[in-house]
């Protein structure tokens, strides 16, 4: 499991909120609907700064991508960001970038939110997000169980698709330009990693 000193944030507005380490899904709720998305990871706050374009481009063409081959096969939901995924005892909740639930499970996606852990979370990084997706993140998914971790950076045109192996998460391919992704869950996707970073 990585290690990193926690982040912790304040919320945006003086009033009577938890300690950090303290808060619940109770207190997440109270938050103002103020255009911000917000996690709450083992009882810490976290506020989610706006996105770049390359962020939100990756986005897109991961849900376009892996969403025509989901729906082609009929393998489950694709679902992007903001979508709560409630990891009970871990996260209430965190907001992954793009999550897929397999059709055999498809009852863990309520009206609201997605209760349980999806089959695969990614993440697309931000330089404010670097830390906080390659640690706080890393972890949290790692403990509840998510078979599927993926990594994307825009900045370093990569992509790294983590696979849990005895409660731990290992690099089973690191990606970039040309080559075809390949991932322990859905096998040969059919693009490369490039696809996913044209405008």
């Amino acid at each position: 499991m990585l290690k990193a000193p926690p982040i912790q944030t304040l919320p945006p507005r003086q009033v009577a909120w938890p300690a950090p380490g303290h808060w619940t899904y109770d207190d997440y709720q109270r938050l103002p609907d103020d255009g911000n998305r917000y996690e709450v990871i083992c009882g810490v706050l976290y506020i989610m700064n706006t996105p770049n374009i390359l962020h939100q481009l990756a986005i897109t063409n991961l849900v376009l991508e892996i969403g025509s081959l989901v729906r082609r096969q009929g393998l489950g939901i694709l679902l992007p960001a903001p979508t709560e995924v409630i990891l009970p005892g871990i996260a209430t909740p965190a907001q992954p970038d793009v999550l897929f639930v397999r059709a055999e499970r498809r009852h863990i996606v309520a009206e609201q939110q997605v209760v349980g852990p999806p089959d695969l979370v990614i993440e697309v990084l931000s330089p404010s997000s670097v830390r906080h997706d390659r640690f706080t993140k890393f972890n949290a998914y790692e403990e509840a169980g998510i078979p599927e971790y993926w990594i994307v950076s825009p900045k370093g045109r990569t992509v790294e698709i983590y696979q849990l192996q005895e409660g731990e998460y290992v690099l089973a391919g690191e990606y970039s330009q040309d080559e075809p992704l390949v991932s322990p869950g859905l096998g040969n996707l059919g693009f490369a990693a490039g696809v996913l970073f044209q405008s």
